[in-house]
């Protein structure tokens, strides 16, 4: 039986939860977000807790059941708090200016990359050398980080590039002038 898919999901005040056929919808404070769920996998709502369950003990079934554990509580998770990552520009003249709900981030290219959040996301950049997203989706959230840092990575000599503010950049000594 799996750990993660055994834990029940509790509901905080304020969220509804429902299902029907086999999409998922959780309603909250900051929103409303909605999953299809595998047929295999059984959920119940029992005295304001999810519980999730397989139908039957074969390989699929039992991956998939942690899984739509997860994905259900980082659901109700996303409706009640929110996701956040921060990401931060490093180098000489890298900055990231706000231009309406896009982003342009100067990194060193001969032009301005623009980053347009999907909907439902939401880019701060309190700084010129940090950028803030938040959303009630994670997936959505990462992705969009991804993207981001995808564009310019830290590069480990100097170490410019976009990192997260968690990330650590492993540095290389560069070459030794005789």
């Amino acid at each position: 039986m799996s750990r993660i898919g055994r834990k029940p999901i509790v509901l905080p005040a304020g969220v509804e939860f429902s299902k029907k056929d086999n999409v998922v919808t959780v309603k909250g404070p900051l929103g409303q977000l909605q999953k299809a769920v595998p047929q295999a996998i059984d959920i119940k709502l029992e005295d304001n807790q999810v519980i999730v369950s397989r139908r039957s003990d074969n390989k699929t079934d039992r991956s998939l059941h942690g899984l739509t554990r997860t994905l259900i509580a980082n659901m109700v998770e996303g409706v009640t708090k929110g996701f956040t990552k921060t990401l931060e520009l490093v180098g000489v003249g890298y900055r990231a200016a706000k231009q309406g709900n896009s982003v342009a981030l100067s990194v060193g290219y001969s032009h301005p990359v623009n980053i347009t959040p999907p909907k439902g996301v939401e880019l701060e950049v309190p700084s010129p050398n940090k950028i803030i997203i938040k959303g009630i989706d994670k997936e959505a959230v990462g992705s969009l980080a991804a993207s981001i840092h995808a564009v310019r990575k830290p590069e480990p000599y100097k170490g410019k590039g976009i990192k997260y503010d968690t990330e650590y950049v492993r540095r290389k000594v560069g070459k030794t002038g005789k």
